[in-house]
């Protein structure tokens, strides 16, 4: 308790805590509407965007990566959404395609032109996470609160929509709901918070923060707001364990996380079997 208490201390620790309960909400906040919508998998397929994005950005040496990341993501998403809906390229499709092509290139760029002395460190910090969470500075952990304030003022704001397009997008637009407008946003979020994430968790775990959350949620509850509810708790308090755990035990930071998250819904669904919860 006294080793915690001395972290504490430090405005960097408490820099990764606040950034990291904030990108835990906003994930099992989104991550229960693409459960659902069986769209889960867009997380895997935009971080792989966003480390592509990274390593042009390594490239060209610029300090601010977020100014190239966030915009392709953000245009990477919309695209996804757009062609997902096509007839001849499903969803499913559409993200393999993204996600196998942006890391590979990514990857091309880093292993081309990179200067850095390190380039597998970089490289296994940026899929895996490493201790970025640890560097951050003041603009970026306002950059996220800022970021993380808009997504849940839209949640709140717009929920009984989105939950209407979760459920049913043909009755929705026969009630007179923008469901093409809420997708969008939604698909907009979600490059959002994946690029945040990729700080916390590196890229390859960033869908990690979308998916267990929710299912262990589904595991215990059947409402929709139930789910919700739970599965933001749950994901602040894995969050908050996580990096507790990884800063006394000096384990890698996303990966103690996505740990934390994995024995939360395996105790979850076990004990939504003893209950007879399907």
């Amino acid at each position: 308790m006294e080793n915690l208490l001395l972290y504490f201390s430090y405005p960097f620790v408490r820099y990764a805590l606040i950034v990291g309960v904030l990108i835990s909400l906003c994930a099992s906040l989104l991550g229960v509407t693409l459960v659902l919508k069986r769209f889960s998998f867009i997380g895997d397929g935009l971080s792989h965007v966003a480390f592509g994005a990274m390593a042009i950005a390594a490239v060209l040496n610029l300090t601010n990566r977020m100014i190239i990341v966030l915009p392709v993501t953000v245009i990477c998403a919309i695209l996804l959404l757009r062609t997902g809906q096509n007839t001849r390229i499903k969803g499913d499709a559409a993200i393999a395609m993204i996600s196998v092509g942006a890391l590979a290139f990514g990857y091309l760029l880093m292993s081309m032109f990179s200067t850095s002395a390190n380039l597998s460190g970089d490289v296994c910090g940026a899929l895996f996470g490493s201790t970025s969470i640890l560097t951050l500075t003041k603009g970026e952990v306002w950059l996220c609160i800022g970021l993380s304030v808009l997504v849940l003022l839209f949640y709140g704001l717009f929920y009984h929509r989105i939950f209407d397009v979760t459920f049913d997008e043909t009755f929705s637009q026969a009630t007179g709901t923008a469901v093409e407008a809420i997708n969008l946003v939604i698909a907009v979020i979600t490059a959002v918070i994946i690029v945040l994430a990729m700080n916390l968790v590196g890229s390859l775990l960033i869908s990690a923060l979308i998916i267990f959350p929710a299912l262990a949620a589904m595991r215990l509850f059947r409402s929709f707001l139930s789910v919700t509810l739970f599965a933001a708790v749950l994901s602040v308090t894995c969050a908050l364990a996580g990096i507790i755990i990884s800063i006394l035990a000096s384990t890698p930071v996303g990966s103690t996380i996505v740990a934390t998250d994995v024995i939360a819904f395996a105790a979850c669904a076990a004990i939504g079997s003893a209950k007879g919860i399907q």
